[in-house]
């Protein structure tokens, strides 16, 4: 019989559970920049447009983009999950806290949520199914 409990086993799946939520939020994460820059898959911005690249919101739909597939890669997830953690907080602080307390009523839950789980990243690293940890592997020494 093996000595190793059902619970032990369940802690051996946090690395690899750690890359899921890491492509996963990385995925949800993207569409945001992605309906802000390219209006897909569904516009946000008033009248179905796009936003201007050279805006506050312009800066974070190229962040939420192309950080975000970074991320999605796992490549400099630690530097570029520090970077998006600090723009989702500039984001809730800047543009929802204003309209209220509560983050489910100023609409401001996905960027409390995705602050902190990019914060996470930036100190836990993208985990085994990366280009981060390819790129550790094959380093030499």
């Amino acid at each position: 019989m093996s000595d190793i409990t059902p619970a032990a086993r369940w802690r051996d799946w946090a690395p690899y559970l750690r890359s899921l939520l890491r492509i996963l939020a990385a995925f949800l994460f993207m569409q945001f920049g992605t309906a802000k820059l390219f209006a897909f898959p569904a516009a946000l911005m008033p009248n179905g447009g796009t936003v201007p690249l050279a805006s506050l919101i312009g800066l974070a739909a190229i962040l939420e983009t192309f950080g975000g597939g970074l991320v999605l890669l796992g490549l400099f997830t630690r530097p570029v999950a520090f970077v998006l953690a600090g723009e989702m907080a500039v984001a809730y602080f800047y543009g929802h806290a204003p309209r209220g307390f509560w983050p489910v009523l100023n609409q401001g839950s996905p960027a409390v949520l995705f602050c902190f789980v990019w914060l996470y990243l930036s100190a836990a690293g993208a985990g085994p199914w990366s280009l981060d940890a390819l790129r550790t592997r094959r380093r030499p020494g």
